[in-house]
């Protein structure tokens, strides 16, 4: 492998990019007109203009990306997170190319995108899941005759959905019947497949993910468990590793579970089995991601593992170079998402950067996409940077992470620093008992 061509954009691309040039692989950035001036185009050793902003045009567009690799002659692709990463035809149209998908077979992704059959495989493979159907809901009537059959409240689910969308708790048969319609017109506009299905709701839950790798030669190990519950809208804005919710039988429990999912797929590469974990730590598959995950720097502070560089690795045929049993939890490591978005609505808030100062402190990684000057566009996310803390214990990482965002410095537009130092000052993040429910019921200070 000697030139990869990153699918990507943003701070994900320029972490690629840290790798590829630790391991002497070159690389290309591709880029849209309103990121031409990203600090990852310019830090890439080639870049390719692939159209204008908005991502069908642009990010989306598969066979201008593919033109892109051909013309610099990159010979693998690595896709990043989110985007095309998940997409099975593109990583079927890359493989027909001639060129190496950094990630899983298109046949795994393609499986575990579709959350039912993704259910149905782990139930097979013995791998706990939610109580719920294995078919799709046609109507309104079949919803509240599937709930009626595990009782309320239920969660209604798109089957090809993510990030939260086409996702409503439902808590009686009214709310269903209000929710179907909705929610499927919304599965079917984003994701065009507009099929339903019905599990029981997990009250209170903690959404855990445990890290896997699995190489060529069949073989799957686990990372350890990330938690991810602080959430709003679905979408995590705290993870840290290890979880202060898991004992260690659970732990173990959980990771050899996530290691049973990556075995019944056959997975290669670097992916992520997550889970609903209820008050009592009964544990319920919730789906599998086939792509690195933003809170993998999670994972890498804990373990002292670069998983950039081990999915180059598993992409060029290599076995794993790590053991199940050289994988411990080294230090405790907190990650906080910093997004350009109003603390209190949690909107986003697009403008020019006037000012960008990161902090510089021991143990506190700061993984950016943008510097003084940059355009924070409404085109895309709008996550501009991860600040990953870690410490020897919680408490230590906890305090480093405090330190940081007290410091960090972003001026001309709203940033979410404030709300991310509530939650660190919130006494049950410092006492780590929390589940998903904790945006929802915090008190919010005035001070923001």
């Amino acid at each position: 492998m000697k030139k990869v061509l990153i699918a990507n954009r943003g701070e994900i691309a320029r972490r690629i990019i840290r790798t590829c040039r630790e391991k002497g692989i070159a690389t290309v950035a591709i880029y849209s007109d309103a990121d031409q001036e990203m600090p990852y185009v310019r830090e890439a050793d080639e870049a390719v203009h692939i159209g204008p902003p908005p991502v069908p045009h642009s990010y989306l567009n598969i066979e201008a990306i593919l033109a892109a690799a051909k013309k610099c002659q990159a010979d693998a692709i690595h896709p990043g997170y989110g985007l095309l990463s998940e997409n099975a035809s593109f990583a079927r149209r890359v493989l027909e190319e001639g060129i190496v998908f950094i990630g899983p077979t298109p046949e795994v992704i393609g499986q575990m995108g579709d959350k039912l059959t993704a259910r149905r495989i782990m139930q097979q493979a013995g791998v706990p899941v939610v109580p719920g159907g294995d078919q799709p809901v046609e109507t309104g009537d079949e919803a509240v005759q599937m709930a009626k059959s595990i009782g309320f409240p239920v969660m209604l689910k798109a089957s090809a959905g993510g990030g939260g969308i086409g996702m409503q708790i439902c808590r009686d048969e009214e709310e269903l019947r209000q929710a179907f319609q909705s929610a499927r017109g919304r599965a079917k506009a984003y994701f065009g497949n507009d099929a339903m299905f019905v599990e029981k709701y997990v009250e209170r839950p903690h959404h855990i993910e445990v890290q896997i790798a699995g190489d060529q030669a069949g073989q799957v190990i686990h990372l350890l468990e990330r938690e991810c519950s602080i959430q709003r809208r679905h979408q995590k804005v705290v993870e840290e590793s290890p979880s202060p919710f898991l004992d260690e039988e659970t732990r173990e429990a959980l990771c050899q579970a996530a290691v049973q999912a990556g075995k019944a797929v056959g997975y290669t590469g670097v992916g992520t089995v997550e889970f609903i974990v209820d008050e009592q730590k009964a544990f319920y598959f919730l789906e599998m991601n086939t792509r690195l995950q933003v809170e993998h720097p999670v994972t890498e502070e804990m373990i002292g593992l670069d998983l950039v560089a081990l999915q180059l690795e598993i992409a060029q045929g290599k076995p794993l170079s790590v053991a199940q049993e050289d994988i411990h939890a080294k230090r405790h490591a907190i990650e906080l998402r910093v997004y350009a978005e109003d603390p209190v609505t949690f909107l986003p808030s697009p403008g020019t950067i006037t000012l960008y100062q990161a902090p510089g402190l021991e143990h506190v990684r700061i993984d950016d996409g943008v510097e003084t000057g940059t355009k924070v566009t409404p085109f895309y996310d709008p996550m501009i940077a991860k600040v990953i803390a870690s410490g020897i214990t919680r408490e230590e990482a906890i305090q480093r992470a405090r330190q940081a965002m007290q410091q960090y410095l972003i001026t001309g537009i709203k940033t979410n620093i404030p709300f991310l130092l509530e939650v660190l000052e919130d006494e049950r993040f410092i006492a780590g008992q929390y589940n998903t429910w904790f945006i929802q019921e915090r008190k919010p200070k005035s001070t923001i």
